[in-house]
């Protein structure tokens, strides 16, 4: 089996194929094999592009951090896609290090590369320790860590896990989590392509519903879940992209596939828009 997943290698998104892959071959039985793997790619439409395409059988997105809600684009680009379903699911612990040059002090630091959210929650320390140095964004804490190791100088740092493995000679990794808040936690999908990928059962779905533009009309979208007693685990509003106005709604719920389609019909009826995104079992 092969996984897509937001690379380089070394990235949280790595580390949730690689629990995936794990999972899936544990399912079925047997040891993982040389062709199972883990495929790195630039940004997250290669990623699902490439589920979509076949070029690999499953991928591994980011949907949402404990800290800073929806991770959006992976959100929105499994909403425009015509045939992927998320069927598995996994939290991971974010535990985020700074990796830096051997013998460098915090103060000669001037660049830290990381992604976004690392660097967000992060902010504490690096302005406490680090006022003046650049905070530099990259598309994940992997490509921040490459970019900061191949400076020899000691100016530039990254954050990265702590799951990292295989620094460069020269950089360590500091010994305690430097995230503002220690208990912080991202969701992953693993998505496959096509409804017959989605399991029999499952203990949650996934699904996107857009209202009409008129008052209450929300409100009667959940009074359709409360009447079915359908526990929300959680619910995110996206703009729709070509209607100034329309927000998408994306909902997850505590519900068995299996008998979650009466459900979905009711909510059908009462919105202009609603789409199965995927079903799956807690962790």
């Amino acid at each position: 089996m092969k996984i897509a997943f937001l690379g380089p290698e070394g990235s949280y998104s790595h580390l949730a194929a690689r629990t995936f892959l794990k999972a899936e071959t544990t399912d079925v039985g047997v040891a993982q094999s040389w062709e199972d793997e883990c495929i790195p790619f630039r940004n997250f439409s290669e990623v699902l592009g490439a589920v979509e395409s076949g070029r690999v059988d499953a991928a591994a997105i980011p949907i949402e951090n404990s800290l800073q809600g929806g991770v959006l684009q992976p959100l929105d680009l499994l909403q425009s896609a015509s045939d992927l379903y998320a069927v598995k699911e996994t939290v991971l612990r974010v535990d985020h290090r700074l990796i830096y040059k051997e013998g460098a002090s915090l103060a000669q630091i001037g660049r830290v590369y990381s992604h976004r959210q690392a660097l967000d929650q992060c902010a504490a320390f690096l302005n406490e320790k680090m006022p003046f140095a650049a905070l530099r964004e990259t598309e994940s804490t992997g490509f921040g860590l490459a970019r900061a190791m191949e400076d020899e100088t000691g100016k530039s740092a990254a954050i990265a896990g702590a799951h990292t493995e295989n620094l460069r000679a020269g950089f360590v990794m500091s010994e305690a989590c430097i995230s503002d808040v220690k208990n912080n936690f991202t969701h992953f999908l693993l998505v496959k392509k096509g409804e017959a990928a989605l399991p029999e059962g499952s203990e949650r779905i996934f699904f996107s519903a857009v209202c009409p533009h008129k008052p209450g009309s929300l409100c009667e979208l959940l009074q359709v879940i409360a009447t079915y007693g359908v526990n929300m685990t959680k619910i995110e509003s996206r703009p729709v992209k070509d209607r100034p106005g329309d927000y998408r709604f994306f909902i997850e719920a505590d519900c068995d596939i299996s008998s979650a389609g009466e459900m979905l019909s009711a909510i059908r009826q009462n919105t202009l828009e609603c789409k199965l995104l995927g079903a799956y079992s807690r962790n």
